[in-house]
């Protein structure tokens, strides 16, 4: 197959959505769907003993919830399918966001009885300005929720998208009873007893199908028929133009947890959803047909397989193909450096692969070289832009609770800081190390690792910093006058960086207006 077509038949995606909406639900089920596993995980379930395919840490396990993007990739019609479920708690949307830039198009799930919720409206905000397209899927239709039309309304006033519903609902709750797939005119009634397993489907062709009514009911069938007259009076024809430019949002409804309507989602997704698209680097565009190989990582994680003790970086291929054992340029180091094991994912399954092409995500075995926003290229300059990195709003002392353990606590906050998850900073005055993260939730997150997977016990004390601001200067005179007078406040991070941990945020305005020829960033930039 040529490099051309290879790039035609990938899809790369992203799942988002609001805490608790089912996105990792929906995942394990479009990977059911798929055939690229035979049955399904619970995220949360006392009967079911799997977790979630994507949920491959332990925290995650135990806790019922994402805290990593993980990426999942698999064949389906002949199309070569890379899902990135991401975390939906805000505490981690530093990864959610991060991971935005490596998609090409996203699936936005909410819930039918909690509408479209606060961390929603941010993850879809994100999307828009990078022009993602964005395919809606309405999830927990076996629970009592809001009716169709309403959800419809406040998914255009409150995201701004427009909508045009793809299939609809039959019942809810209790009386739910299927999915009609309003594009191809066919009704899927659903059984729910292998909620686990793909179950039998009954498929009826059309509304003229004379069983229709037999298998619904005289008044749920009346009911649809007006319902399917309304949508095409109210609401646009689908146009993959528009969806793939970003401008229409197609809608699907269904259960993940029973299975009902993910099929007609992932069937749709593959017809409609855009293959690798060009991407923006600070030099120029890069498009996936070009000949040169290109790509960034947008992510690093530590121990993914904690017998191993491996450090990978996720990397996105932008152009050309990557091949095995081949030298690329290491854009930031200026150095190549060749691969002899990268490997492919299904979540923390791995296998090599020898080449990748255009939207495929890839991980590196990396001994510390990379930093998130890294590129690697052919032998170009390319710097890709869009990688958002945040100043903390939550800081504490870390202390070591086992001083014989000293170098694992060491090691351990080292590689996780490389993730992005959280920033470390060393105060000058007396060495003392600070986190500083984004969500609080992150603490316990970054505790629980280090114990289980560095063997290195710690806590904490809070420390009362406002924001974290990056100090540049031409002025070296007013750069000493300040650290002298702040020194308290005065702090290197990870990368020697010099940074002011203001107090409050009237002392960091009244340095800015004081200190004319300081530069304050919330943002950290090489």
């Amino acid at each position: 197959m040529s490099p051309e077509e290879e790039i035609k038949r990938r899809r790369t995606f992203g799942i988002i959505s609001h805490p608790d909406a089912g996105k990792t639900t929906l995942t394990e089920k479009l990977l059911l769907f798929g055939g690229a596993i035979q049955e399904a995980g619970a995220v949360k379930s006392n009967k079911v003993k799997r977790t979630a395919t994507s949920d491959f840490m332990e925290i995650e396990k135990q806790r019922g919830i994402s805290v990593a993007t993980s990426v999942m990739a698999f064949e389906y019609q002949g199309r070569q399918i890379n899902i990135l479920d991401t975390p939906g708690h805000q505490d981690f949307a530093e990864d959610t966001y991060r991971t935005l830039t490596a998609v090409d198009s996203a699936i936005v799930v909410i819930d039918v009885a909690k509408g479209v919720e606060a961390q929603t409206e941010k993850l879809v905000e994100v999307s828009r300005m990078r022009n993602i397209p964005l395919i809606i899927f309405i999830n927990k239709l076996d629970r009592e929720g809001r009716d169709a039309f309403d959800l419809l309304d406040e998914v255009e006033q409150k995201l701004g998208l427009n909508v045009t519903p793809m299939s609809w609902p039959i019942g809810m709750g209790q009386d739910f009873q299927g999915v009609y797939n309003l594009q191809d005119d066919r009704l899927l009634l659903f059984t729910e007893q292998l909620k686990q397993k793909v179950g039998e489907q009954v498929e009826l062709n059309g509304l003229k199908d004379i069983r229709f009514a037999d298998f619904l009911g005289q008044p749920a069938f009346e009911q649809l028929k007006e319902e399917a007259e309304l949508i095409q009076g109210v609401y646009p024809s689908f146009d993959v133009e528009a969806y793939q430019q970003g401008k229409q949002s197609p809608v699907f409804f269904g259960s993940a947890l029973n299975n009902f309507g993910v099929q007609d989602l992932l069937e749709g997704f593959v017809r409609i959803a855009p293959h690798p698209q060009p991407k923006m680097a600070e030099e120029r565009i890069v498009h996936p047909n070009e000949k040169g190989f290109s790509g960034f990582v947008f992510k690093i994680h530590a121990n993914m397989d904690p017998k191993h003790r491996d450090r990978l970086a996720f990397v996105k291929v932008v152009s050309g193909v990557f091949e095995r054992n081949k030298p690329y340029k290491h854009v930031r180091l200026g150095k190549d450096l060749k691969f002899s094991s990268p490997t492919t994912f299904m979540a923390s399954r791995k296998a090599i692969m020898d080449r990748a092409y255009p939207g495929d995500i890839i991980g590196l075995h990396d001994t510390g070289n990379f930093r998130i926003g890294d590129g690697l290229s052919s032998g170009e300059s390319l710097n890709f832009k869009g990688i958002p990195s945040f100043s903390p709003e939550h800081f504490r002392f870390i202390n070591n609770e086992d001083p014989l353990k000293s170098k694992q606590l060491a090691k351990g906050i080292d590689q996780l800081m490389d993730e992005g998850v959280a920033q470390l900073f060393i105060l000058e005055s007396n060495g003392r190390k600070i986190i500083g993260t984004v969500g609080a939730l992150q603490y316990e997150v970054i505790q629980y690792r280090l114990e289980n997977e560095y063997g290195a016990r710690c806590s904490y004390e809070p420390y009362p910093a406002h924001k974290a601001c990056w100090l540049t200067s031409e002025d070296e005179r007013q750069l000493e006058e300040f650290k002298k007078l702040k020194q308290r406040f005065i702090a290197r991070d990870k990368f020697e960086r010099l940074v002011y941990l203001a107090d409050s945020s009237f002392s960091l305005q009244m340095a800015i207006e004081k200190y004319d020829k300081l530069q304050f960033r919330l943002k950290s930039e090489d």
